[in-house]
């Protein structure tokens, strides 16, 4: 089985799966069997039927030599076509595997056109062929049970892994109806209130119910943004609303720990703000409450869709720098800090818990092992009027030798690049880009508009050893993928798909800012990281 399929599979404990290497084939308590080829197909033919007919289900994925498929899937292969960008799209738009999907995505595979035998063979996907349709995905039901084929298997596009696991719920019959979830805002900053609220409103399958804050005036621009919006004044009634399911807690940091233990030990799930807390012991506290009241929580670790990053994790997972070793990354300028609880420390943790809660989840992500110390040096100069430091810089040693930097600063004159990375077979650089619009105005001639340098993706350079020669390329950014964090929130509560950002990242992103603040407080001394 392909790599990134299996690493994807591996995150779903829900579904008992047997694949052509399980034994013993015969008495393996599964929902579903996945083939991947003619010879597995003919391996598995046997066991297959008897779980189709006992109610299971078997997901055959075609491999483009394979000249037939048993009769249980009720279809015929056509010969092999080219390998090309595929448009593939649902047969039925409203089929339940399409939610939160888009209406078409663009696929590079080898064209095989899986042709329907029978009235019980039904066309899930299909590719435009030559003014036509070639169906790509047939399901076949025989009474209980399911089989459905597939030629898509490049599963290391997105979101390929996304149809494939919908397909597999199809085939095991664990496809869920259509449902709503009611979501509950507790807190309502104007930004990242309305951010949530459009996600929300924007997700099939979520439904914005409820906000909830001590302020009238936040509680006045909820009620501009969203019309028909309930409203609480305070947490105690939020979390006894029975229309509320899950709550998304985007209050200041000091009270992460405190208003997302009170909402799960009420029964709802919880999305969480980043930083989760601001300390190991509170997130370790939640974890085992989200556990024991069998309740989601999770961070909204929403930057893990920035095209920048997409791009950079896409290269260095495909090994085109070789392996990464060394990675900086940065953020900041020299301007005034914000006046609001993000420039106090006792609120907002320190200067790198706000920024640092994104760049460090992209570091563990990119350079994932074991950490064995951090160090973490802060610099208090010129910003008298607020508690954070103006500038902190962590760093991250790895067992095996590998190191990372994040640098927060608000005194740097000359901002440092946003990315830059080392691997043993070359390097990528990700320049800050500062993108302004402009408009007509009658009176001033015209008006100024500064798109924020952490909002526009920078320009990347990506330069690799090829036959003993450096070359320099510019990296192409995939597109914007707006409120993919909310589509992944529903699926992963409606359907079981895992999420994007494990909670377990966010948890070990509050040890390393802890561990750095011990070692601001000590001069930089190192200080072990216990995860």
């Amino acid at each position: 089985m392909h790599a990134s399929l299996r690493d994807f599979l591996q995150r779903m404990p829900h579904l008992r799966l047997a694949t052509t290497g399980d034994v013993p084939m015969d008495s393996a308590p599964v929902d579903l069997l996945i083939t991947m080829g003619e010879a597995a197909h003919r391996r598995c033919e046997s066991f297959g039927r008897q779980l189709v007919g006992r109610g299971g289900g078997w997901l055959a994925l075609i491999d483009p030599g394979d000249e037939a498929i048993p009769d249980l899937f009720g279809i015929q292969l056509s010969p092999a076509g080219p390998c090309t960008e595929l448009r593939v799209l649902f047969e039925n738009p409203d089929h339940a595997a399409a939610v939160r999907l888009d209406e078409a995505v663009y696929l590079n595979e080898t064209q095989r056109t899986l042709n329907p035998v029978d009235e019980d063979s039904q066309v899930i996907l299909y590719a435009d062929w030559h003014h036509g349709r070639s169906p790509v995905a047939v399901c076949r039901t025989h009474g209980r049970g399911c089989t459905v084929a597939t030629s898509l298997l490049g599963f290391d596009q997105d979101p390929l892994p996304r149809l494939i696991y919908r397909l597999m719920l199809l085939a095991a019959g664990r496809l869920p109806s259509r449902r709503e979830i009611g979501v509950g805002i507790l807190g309502y900053p104007s930004s990242v209130g309305r951010l949530h609220g459009q996600g929300i409103r924007q997700t099939p399958g979520l439904s914005l119910r409820v906000v909830c804050d001590r302020d009238q005036r936040r509680i006045e621009q909820a009620r501009v943004d969203f019309a028909d919006l309930h409203v609480h004044p305070a947490a105690d009634a939020l979390a006894r609303d029975p229309e509320v399911d899950l709550v998304i807690v985007a209050t200041p940091p000091n009270t992460h720990a405190a208003l997302c233990a009170q909402m799960l030990s009420a029964g709802k799930h919880v999305v969480c703000e980043k930083p989760l807390a601001l300390t190991q012991q509170e997130t370790r506290d939640l974890l085992v409450l989200s556990q024991n009241q069998e309740r989601l929580l999770s961070c909204h670790q929403n930057r893990r869709w920035d095209p920048d990053f997409r791009a950079i994790e896409r290269a260095v997972r495909a090994g085109r720098i070789g392996e990464l070793f060394h990675l900086e990354t940065f953020v900041g300028g020299h301007r005034h800090p914000c006046g609001f609880w993000h420039s106090h420390e006792a609120i907002s943790g320190g200067t790198a818990y706000d920024w640092g809660a994104h760049y460090l989840d992209w570091i563990i992500r990119l350079m994932p092992g074991r950490i064995e110390w951090v160090t973490s040096s802060v610099h208090k100069r010129f910003w008298h009027d607020v508690t954070n430091a103006d500038q902190q810089s962590i760093r991250l040693n790895f067992s095996d030798g590998r190191q990372a930097e994040f640098m927060h600063s608000d005194i740097a004159a000359i901002a440092k690049p946003k990315w830059y990375l080392l691997g043993t077979r070359g390097a990528i650089v990700g320049r800050w880009r500062r993108i302004s619009t402009y408009e007509i105005d009658p009176l001033l001639y015209y008006r100024r508009h500064a798109i924020p340098e952490t909002e526009m993706p920078p320009s990347l350079t990506l330069r690799r050893l090829q036959e003993g020669t450096l070359i320099t390329e510019r990296m192409a950014l995939p597109l914007p993928t707006p409120f993919a964090f909310h589509r992944n929130l529903a699926d992963h509560l409606i359907t079981g798909e895992p999420l994007a950002a494990p909670l377990e990242d966010s948890v070990r992103v509050v040890a390393i800012l802890e561990a750095a603040r011990r070692s601001a407080r000590h001069n930089g001394q190192p200080e072990v990281l216990h995860e």
